[in-house]
């Protein structure tokens, strides 16, 4: 009920200066939102601040993937993501690695997430869970209490040698030389960890040390060609990122960060949202 009323509150606003400064990013109207808007792919804005119309489904199973979580409806992006899941999975399978559990892409037509993510907002990202052991077929049901361990030690200063292991370092070297692939996030334990194994490698440079990320990696496709709304992060730094940049997550301005400042009025989507999230 609630999020129905933000979605009919939104869909109400008056045009002028609302209109002239963006679309108010409320993230209950996008997540009430069941279907994508129609359409060929069409992507508006950033990841963290956009929205995508054309998006489509990761299918609920697939060779060598099967998607969880699914009751979030969080299965949606653009034809090249799902292009990149599908091949991700195809090449772990065909080096022996077992099935991908996938969790989230993105909404149907995108937009701000009310819980969980600030980006996966226009059809570019997905969660890959590091979990590699065997997994039998799941009901829709069963896939909703999935748990996976992480593989960092309690105190963030390492991975842990009971969990890590090369194989974890074969899916991700697959995942950082996708097609298309602009960068992957990961906890920078596991970051530490591929130091140690692949430093060097020119796809290092595109898996990132980031807070979290110490059970999955999270997937970002740069902007596919004809996008000419879309806005790509600006490009990773050169070089492996195994330096001090990496050993800045272990200092005590990394580890204490000062409080998040009191929150602002709310972020405007681009003005094209409001016909992506007011479509049939």
């Amino acid at each position: 009920m609630i999020r129905a009323a933000a979605l009919l509150l939104l869909l109400a606003l008056p045009g002028g200066r609302a209109a002239a400064e963006g679309l108010p990013a409320v993230p209950a109207a996008w997540a009430a939102v069941p279907g994508p808007a129609p359409g060929p792919p069409r992507i508006h804005g950033q990841t963290g601040l956009g929205c995508i119309a054309g998006a489509v489904p990761l299918p609920e199973t697939g060779p060598g993937w099967q998607a969880v979580r699914l009751s979030r409806n969080r299965v949606w992006g653009h034809p090249a993501l799902v292009a990149a899941l599908r091949n991700l999975a195809g090449a772990a399978g065909a080096q022996g690695l077992p099935t991908l559990w996938i969790g989230d892409l993105g909404q149907p037509r995108g937009g701000p997430l009310p819980y969980g993510h600030a980006s996966h907002q226009v059809g570019l990202d997905a969660d890959i869970w590091l979990d590699l052991s065997p997994k039998p077929a799941l009901s829709a049901a069963a896939r909703e209490t999935v748990a996976v361990p992480s593989l960092v030690l309690p105190d963030g200063s390492d991975v842990d040698p009971a969990r890590w292991t090369p194989q974890h370092a074969r899916l991700i070297r697959l995942a950082a030389t996708l097609p298309g692939l602009d960068r992957i996030f990961v906890n920078p334990a596991i970051k530490r960890a591929l130091c140690r194994s692949e430093a060097g490698a020119d796809w290092l440079r595109r898996v990132r040390p980031w807070r979290g990320h110490d059970s999955h990696m999270h997937l970002r496709l740069r902007c596919p060609a004809g996008q000419a709304a879309c806005r790509d992060q600006p490009p990773v730094p050169a070089g492996d990122g195994c330096d001090a940049s990496l050993d800045w997550w272990w200092s005590e301005e990394a580890r204490q960060p000062p409080p998040r400042p009191a929150p602002g009025p709310p972020p405007r989507l681009p003005e094209a949202c409001r016909a992506v999230l007011q479509a049939p």
